[in-house]
């Protein structure tokens, strides 16, 4: 009981030192409100190693053809998929387009009939949705004509394709840009605030007070990342409320309980980082470059700025560690797909694993630093 009443005590003393820093308070305002806006009308993305299924009713020279043409580097390999599995595999985020051709396509284009293939698309990822549709369509124009003519420049065929935006109907890039923008802010600033606080305790001399208190590192530690978790978490909760949704009007489709349960774990997991830096480093300048290396791949390889896919397989691999890429897919799940808990666990659980790795080995570090500087 005296350790829990010691990490609160501590906790507390730390959000008053935060909230009473005018400069923190307006930082942490801009990132959650003016940054949010801004950055929700970015630049979009191209479309690379896009992955996409094929629902071939048909099954005709056509079809092969066409699913053929589908390549890299701007598709992966086409995934042949009856309809029931393409809908599964996008509503789990495996897939962003699903590309259907009903009985009889080719037998219709080849009488002179108008066909319709059906293009289902996860508008999520709203630029690439919406390049990757011109993309498809071109490809199916051309490999029709050259079907029927052997040249694919020839005349328009008349061929219909009926696209229907999953998640996302009127392809809002507002939507996806602000969920990814309140990744990078949580991340940015939980990383941050905890490292500093680490800091700040170091070049104010008060680390020796705390020394000399019944205190463990432990107790330390843990009152920094409580202190500013909590923080992080409110901005984040208020924002999400009254900027996402108030301002920029995102539908949330999930459970919000569910949302910033995840993103709780995910703080934690940051706060643990930035603990991390903060030992390691020895001044605010050391500290502040060490951000930088960090923060910037933790931002542009979340999948926030460029599709997972779209990246080389060794980096694929690497993104594994970022607890960002697990974040942005669980945030994305559960805001746009109404995901339940059955369906994000998994992320749920590497966020918390890595969490408990990175903290475990900040606590180690500054175990270390404490009794180095005894």
């Amino acid at each position: 009981m005296r350790n829990v009443l010691n990490i609160f005590w501590l906790a507390g003393k730390e959000l008053k030192s935060v909230l009473g820093d005018p400069v923190m308070v307006i930082l942490i305002l801009w990132s959650f409100i003016v940054a949010v806006i801004l950055e929700a009308s970015g630049a979009g993305d191209t479309v690379y190693n896009a992955a996409i299924a094929i629902i071939d009713e048909d099954g005709s020279t056509l079809t092969r053809q066409i699913a053929d043409a589908l390549d890299p580097p701007w598709f992966q390999p086409p995934l042949l998929l009856g309809a029931g599995e393409a809908a599964a595999a996008m509503d789990e985020g495996r897939i962003m387009f699903a590309l259907g051709f009903p009985p009889g396509f080719e037998a219709d284009v080849i009488s002179g009939l108008m066909p319709v293939a059906q293009l289902e698309v996860d508008a999520t990822a709203v630029s690439q949705a919406q390049l990757g549709t011109d993309y498809i369509s071109n490809i199916l124009v051309s490999e029709t004509r050259a079907f029927l003519s052997g040249n694919p420049d020839t005349p328009t065929t008349p061929l219909a394709l009926e696209l229907r935006r999953a998640f996302n109907p009127n392809g809002d890039p507002v939507w996806f840009k602000s969920v990814s923008s309140l990744l990078n802010q949580l991340s940015l600033l939980t990383i941050v605030l905890t490292g500093a606080a680490m800091l700040r305790e170091r070049e104010q001399g008060t680390i020796e007070h705390l020394m000399v208190m019944p205190l463990t590192p432990l107790e330390i530690a843990l009152s920094k990342v409580l202190a500013n978790v909590a923080v992080v978490l409110a901005a984040f909760t208020l924002s999400l409320l009254f900027v996402v949704q108030g301002l920029l009007h995102v539908p949330m489709q999930g459970s919000v309980a569910l949302l910033l349960a995840g993103t709780t774990v995910y703080l934690a997991a940051a706060a643990a980082i930035g603990m991390f830096l903060g030992t390691m480093a020895r001044s605010m300048a050391q500290f502040a470059l060490l951000v930088i290396m960090v923060i910037i791949p933790i931002i542009m390889l979340s999948g926030g700025m460029g599709a997972i896919e779209s990246q080389p397989d060794l980096v694929q691999r690497l993104t594994l560690a970022l607890p960002s890429r697990h974040f942005l897919a669980f945030a994305k799940a559960v805001v746009f797909r109404g995901a339940g808990l059955g369906s994000v666990w998994v992320e749920l659980a590497l966020m918390a694993g890595l969490g408990a790795t990175f903290f475990a080995a900040s606590l180690l570090l500054f175990r270390r630093s404490m009794s180095l500087a005894g």
